[in-house]
């Protein structure tokens, strides 16, 4: 997940500075900075200043958060909380898949995730970045201030899809009761009712029901490619398909274009995994699949996108759709059965 910060004033600068020396030393991450000051705050000498390791942002706060937002990007806004409410104005649309949001005060006193604290762990990263800082964290969550089961945060952590969100209510309700939750798994099914079951189907009664995500996708391309054209070529796929976003485990491809642009923003705006194969581990997929001479040439390996659906679908892992190809692009489906 790419992640992103922004400030607003001199001192919220040497926040960010501090945060990125502090993430540089612990071998985390650095957050890609931006400044947003107004003219009034900086003199004529200082507008004409370099910012290192700084980009500053150019037109409104409000297209600079939309872009970011919708890419996926983790936010963070070291400023008051209220710039950021009214930055994201109308973009939340989706508790299980907004991007992470979280905010600084100048001082670095406090961290507070403000969205996205559990599926998209912004909760986690409050408290890695309080850490780094000696801040405060300030978190709100009910699970998590009255240190109860989460099912949400189980279902991320696990990779798991949830299938009937308004179980979650039901569940974190009950454990912040106080009450046991009952877990149940699919190869061991209940006697009676439970509170959370994870399963493909079942019959049981229960208040969630948590599924493995089956499915793998496969990607090859020419280096370059477009990204939105990418994102549509994948999109299509899925939807011809029968499958949706959240039900896909890994993309999958060669190493070779694991930092493509395209590779890049699927994994952050959908949240998916990428797993990357060196040739010589894509040419010992089991299967048969199609074979190109251009291909095998350019990368070493006859094929990209079934031998890497396949690969990342792991032991007894099948292809349930052949290499689709379309302008300069090529993608397969792979199920995992386990």
């Amino acid at each position: 997940m790419k992640k992103t910060a922004v400030c607003f004033t001199k001192k919220g600068r040497e926040v960010i500075k501090r945060i990125n020396q502090e993430c540089q030393k612990q071998g985390l991450s650095l957050w890609n900075a931006y400044t947003f000051l107004k003219p009034n705050q900086e003199s004529e000498e200082e507008k004409k200043e370099d910012c290192p390791g700084f980009t500053r942002v150019e037109g409104s706060l409000e297209d600079w958060t939309r872009e970011r937002f919708g890419s996926g990007h983790a936010l963070l806004f070291v400023g008051a909380v209220g710039i950021a409410v009214r930055a994201l104005s109308h973009l939340p649309k989706d508790k299980l898949s907004d991007s992470p949001v979280l905010v600084v005060d100048d001082n670095a006193r406090f961290v507070i995730p403000i969205l996205s604290g559990h599926m998209q762990g912004a909760n986690k990263m409050a408290a890695v970045l309080a850490k780094l800082l000696g801040a405060v964290c300030v978190i709100t969550t009910s699970t998590d201030v009255n240190g109860a089961f989460s099912a949400d945060v189980f279902a991320a952590e696990h990779r798991l899809n949830i299938r009937n969100r308004e179980g979650i209510k039901a569940v974190s309700a009950k454990a912040i009761e106080g009450k046991s939750i009952t877990l149940s798994i699919k190869h061991y099914p209940p006697s009676g009712p439970v509170d959370v079951i994870v399963a493909d189907e079942t019959d049981a009664e229960y208040s969630l029901l948590l599924s493995p995500k089956p499915y793998t996708v496969g990607l090859g391309m020419k280096k370059g490619k477009d990204a939105g054209e990418v994102e549509q070529f994948f999109l299509g796929t899925l939807q011809e398909a029968g499958i949706c976003p959240e039900e896909v485990y890994a993309i999958c491809t060669i190493d070779l274009k694991e930092e493509e642009a395209a590779v890049r923003a699927l994994r952050d705006k959908y949240r998916i995994p990428v797993l990357a194969f060196d040739k010589d581990l894509l040419r010992k997929a089991e299967g048969v699949f199609h074979s190109s001479d251009f291909v095998y040439r350019t990368v070493g390996v006859d094929n990209v996108c079934e031998r890497a659906a396949v690969l990342g679908a792991g032991p007894d892992g099948v292809l349930v759709q052949s290499r689709k190809a379309g302008d300069g692009m090529t993608i397969a489906i792979g199920k995992r059965n386990r």
